[in-house]
């Protein structure tokens, strides 16, 4: 039976949420069981309706699924973000019960044209311990630009007692602060996504927190956002004129994780981030590749992406 025949594809509804949330959470885990490695999601199914949660809030109706025709199961689903310079892939999975039937190309393929429609790039992180995925997606035209190690830390609950560079300030960001975080991230990596740190700022949800690093001059050298949640407790994204402002709000973002064990991502070239975070007591979990398939500018600076959400 051809896939036509097989599976309708069509935007995530209201009531596909739960149902969603509970592939995500049994797909993910079970690729990780699968390759020897401890599950992500250690809590309830209901967790991972964190992602419809907030993907929602940014991208209304922006969430591909392949339904089975014979059982109305959802077989996969994907997650895309547009924004003004690019288009953003984020989380996609597929039923373990539906593996080997191409849901994954056909759900990346009518992604990339709505991208193409659009005249947009798009822009993805994903595992480099994942060759399926990582297969997938160079098949299609993408190509890696940066790899970054997955570092995870156990903040004491007494914090962590860092000496910080004297001559930056980091402080909690503000709504009037978007404007000018949104041209200093196009001037380093040539992207725009003021609508996501407006959202951060706002934080209707109560669970993320954004700082903004600025030299005695004020002026803006770099912001980082951070995200506290059951199913996802990581750092970024953010972005930094140079590896000791990363360092700087890192650090002012780690206190915010007191007793728990955020992970964030650092390029694998940041080679003073990197020691910071040894020397602070992080360890290695994974390695992964920021790709893009169409135009692509280099970023300066520091880049630290998330998975949460997943707007590269």
């Amino acid at each position: 039976m051809k896939e036509a025949e097989k599976f309708h594809f069509r935007a995530m509804l209201d009531e596909d949420w739960q149902e969603v949330a509970k592939l995500i959470h049994h797909s993910t885990n079970s690729w990780y069981l699968a390759n020897g490695k401890n599950i992500i999601f250690k809590g309830p199914e209901s967790d991972t309706l964190l992602f419809c949660e907030v993907y929602e809030d940014l991208d209304r109706g922006c969430c591909l699924i392949a339904e089975c025709k014979e059982t109305g199961k959802i077989a996969g689903s994907c997650f895309y973000h547009p924004r003004k310079t690019h288009m953003s892939l984020g989380i996609m999975n597929v039923s373990p019960d539906f593996f080997g039937q191409g849901i994954a190309g056909s759900l990346l393929k009518r992604i990339i044209g709505i991208a193409e429609d659009q005249s947009l790039p798009v822009r993805l992180v994903s595992s480099a311990q994942n060759l399926d995925s990582f297969s997938l997606y160079s098949r299609q035209g993408f190509a890696p630009t940066q790899a970054f190690q997955d570092m995870y830390l156990e903040v004491p609950k007494e914090g962590l007692d860092i000496e910080l560079f004297s001559e930056l300030r980091v402080a909690n960001a503000h709504m009037e602060d978007v404007e000018d975080m949104a041209e200093l991230e196009k001037n380093l990596c040539g992207i725009e996504r003021k609508k996501d740190f407006q959202y951060f700022i706002e934080n209707k949800k109560g669970i993320w927190k954004t700082v903004l690093c600025r030299n005695d001059q004020g002026q803006l050298l770099g912001f980082l956002s951070s995200v506290d949640h059951q199913a996802c407790r990581m750092i970024g994204p953010g972005v930094a004129e140079d590896e000791k402002v990363a360092v700087s709000m890192l650090a002012d973002q780690l206190e915010n994780f007191r007793g728990k064990t955020p992970v964030f991502l650092l390029p694998v070239s940041a080679k003073l981030a990197v020691q910071s975070a040894y020397s602070w007591g992080a360890r290695n979990c994974e390695i992964h590749f920021s790709q893009c398939n169409g135009d692509y500018q280099p970023p300066k600076g520091v880049v630290m992406p998330t998975f949460m959400p997943e707007t590269s």
